[in-house]
């Protein structure tokens, strides 16, 4: 679905991003912004690091070119986000779902970065329309149309803060050798998958398995989960006799002879 036909968006982390907006203090601008978008004067939203680039059409035939540009977090502020994301299995979990962790924000201030620019100052915006005005209803509508696109898929909005989905996914899984040093407390756990496909393809790796985390140890990772507590044993020690091997069967002496 194009931006001109996307919704106002109706996801709490979407709606959390316009009220970072609008939070800014510009007054009306925001407001003509989010008419605009819902308008579809919004055609195209390109997203990458640090930059979301726009095309708006306004009042004229051409339409109006939007950049909209924030500084990205230094690679030892991701590496600090990153430790959390290892501490949080259940982040990965729930944005491989396309659902956002009520407390991926308070995660990110942990590291002492904000997911969210805090501050207009925070952002570095132009358009090619006459407008002087900063941020103009154009600029405005290209950040509530990243808001909508975000109902779809939320890691656009880490991709908009430096991390492609891959990219970060590759970065949580730790390889043979780094994983055996770290131990089971580093990285995802052996049997998270790197990715679905209907078949295998001819060129596939299947990767040297790591040691399975403790039973209990990948439960705890997952976060807090509403189920009773029985049933939460009984997970422990499914896990556990799936990750146990099996015993040698023992040689019938009969057959020997």
């Amino acid at each position: 679905m194009s931006p001109r036909q996307k919704p106002p968006a109706r996801r709490w982390w979407s709606q959390r991003f316009i009220d970072v907006l609008e939070g800014y203090g510009l007054g009306g601008r925001m407001e003509r912004g989010r008419r605009y978008a819902r308008s579809g004067q919004v055609l195209s939203l390109e997203v990458g690091p640090g930059r979301l680039a726009a095309r708006v059409q306004g009042s004229r035939r051409t339409p109006y070119k939007v950049m909209v540009e924030t500084e990205l977090p230094e690679d030892e502020e991701w590496a600090a986000i990153e430790a959390v994301f290892r501490q949080r299995l259940g982040w990965a979990a729930k944005l491989l779902a396309g659902e956002v962790p009520e407390d991926l924000e308070t995660g990110f201030h942990q590291a002492g970065v904000d997911l969210f620019p805090a501050r207009w100052s925070d952002l570095e915006a132009e358009c090619s329309c006459p407008d002087w005005e900063v941020p103009c209803k154009h600029i405005a509508a290209s950040l509530h149309v990243f808001a909508q696109r975000l109902d779809d898929d939320p890691w656009q909005l880490l991709a908009w803060r430096g991390r492609e989905r891959e990219a970060l996914m590759q970065r949580l899984r730790p390889t043979v050798k780094a994983g055996a040093a770290a131990g089971p407390e580093e990285g995802l756990p052996p049997w998270w998958p790197q990715g679905l496909v209907a078949r295998p393809g001819e060129r596939l790796v299947i990767p040297d398995p790591l040691p399975p985390d403790p039973p209990a140890r990948v439960l705890e990772r997952l976060g807090p989960i509403p189920v009773p507590e029985a049933l939460v044993q009984g997970l422990v020690e499914l896990y556990c006799a799936i990750t146990t091997p099996l015993p040698e069967p023992e040689l019938n002496a009969e057959a020997e002879d």
